[in-house]
């Protein structure tokens, strides 16, 4: 199992210094679309970290991702800034497909597929289909997305919903239903270049989150063609191929809100004790007091959990149930960090003057994407059924 070394904390801290130093300043940058920052500003982001040495620092010099415990410290510190992963290419979704397509494609996909991610163009993963056509959302097995065989060709027909990134993104990992005779639901994951004609967005809509460049799109795709070296990983295992995705992606989720969280809270305390009121600072006052020190708790506890939960997977677990554990505890943890962040700073927590109310607006968002907590106490619950009854 994986552990920190000296070596990883100091990239981290030599990230965290990047960030806070060169990143934070363009917080207030107006080159930006209402889906998050325009292709330029985004470019010129990791140009900077290129020429400090710090564009993919959680991937070892051979291409492969650290371990989770080694990224662990990285993320968190890419997360200071909501420009961060976007600026050092750990921002998801391109992050959790670089950590499939390390595990799963072949060494042709690699070069066609990996290698543009990891040189920095951008990706999405299309899943989530539309709600209102009982799609597949936090229920995958309800994919409506189609893939059937003619001759030797693929043809896929369907719809998705709330696609990260896809305005923009090159490279596609694209789940849908396949049939393998045997009456049971299956689905196979695709790779697909980008842009292509088969695949049309619809609409992007406005969302509470504004980070992710290119939005959450609405496609539709009709009739579009692949073959079986667009496959990746094996046909009709692509529910398998999505827990090797979707369990570490949670837990990366959480290390890069970690650090937005403790820079919410460097601001609301900082705000505390400058802050005047009632004749003393706001920090003086208990009820304030006491809200930057639970935040100073929660913030040890989702550090712990992380670490948890990460040891876990390098020591090649699932964790399936551990990072649905993990995703719920930190996500609920750190948005009423947050939360508390903004009641802390008054009309200033609710104004564009500092990043908490973004800070605030991701989190939020947060406890929906990748599954809401709901759903993954449901999936937890089951899981102690299990175990109660023996089955």
């Amino acid at each position: 199992m994986a552990v920190t070394t000296k070596a990883h904390l100091q990239l981290a801290e030599r990230v965290e210094s990047f960030v806070r130093d060169i990143i934070v300043p363009y917080e207030t940058d107006r080159r930006r679309t209402s889906h998050g920052p325009d292709e330029a500003l985004i470019q010129e982001l990791r140009a900077k970290a290129r020429e400090a040495g710090l564009f993919n620092p959680h991937i070892a010099v051979d291409g492969v991702p650290l371990e989770h415990r080694e990224i662990a410290p990285i993320l968190r510190a890419s997360g200071l800034s909501p420009l961060g992963p976007l600026a050092l290419n750990t921002a998801a979704p391109d992050e959790g497909n670089i950590h499939l397509l390390s595990k799963v494609a072949t060494p042709s996909q690699r070069e066609r597929f990996l290698h543009p991610l990891l040189a920095g163009k951008r990706s999405a993963f299309l899943m989530s289909e539309p709600a209102a056509e009982n799609g597949a959302g936090s229920d995958p097995a309800m994919l409506m997305t189609t893939a059937y065989q003619n001759g030797k060709i693929w043809v896929v027909n369907g719809r998705k919903a709330f696609i990260t990134g896809f305005a923009g993104a090159e490279v596609a990992i694209l789940m849908a239903r396949t049939d393998r005779g045997d009456g049971k639901v299956a689905a196979t994951m695709f790779l697909v270049s980008l842009p292509n004609p088969a695949i049309r967005i619809d609409r992007v809509p406005s969302t509470i989150d504004s980070s992710m460049p290119g939005g959450h799109a609405t496609l539709t795709i009709t009739d579009l063609r692949l073959t079986d070296e667009d496959i990746l990983g094996g046909a009709h295992e692509g529910f398998a191929y999505a827990q090797v995705r979707l369990a570490p992606a949670r837990l990366t989720h959480c290390m890069r809100w970690l650090g937005a969280a403790t820079r919410a809270q460097e601001i609301a305390a900082h705000y505390a004790i400058k802050r005047m009121a009632f004749g003393k600072p706001l920090i003086d006052h208990e009820a304030v007091g006491f809200m930057l020190a639970d935040n100073r708790i929660a913030l040890k506890q989702s550090e712990l959990t992380i670490d948890w939960c990460a040891g876990l997977l390098d020591a090649g677990e699932k964790g399936t149930t551990e990072s649905s554990m993990a995703k719920v505890a930190i996500s609920e943890a750190l948005f009423k960090v947050a939360d508390n962040c903004v009641q802390i700073m008054g009309g200033t927590g609710v104004s564009s003057d500092t990043v908490v109310e973004q800070i605030f607006r991701e989190i939020r968002a947060f406890r929906i994407y990748d599954g809401p907590t709901e759903v993954h106490k449901w999936s937890i619950a089951k899981q102690i059924k299990r175990e109660e009854s023996g089955s």
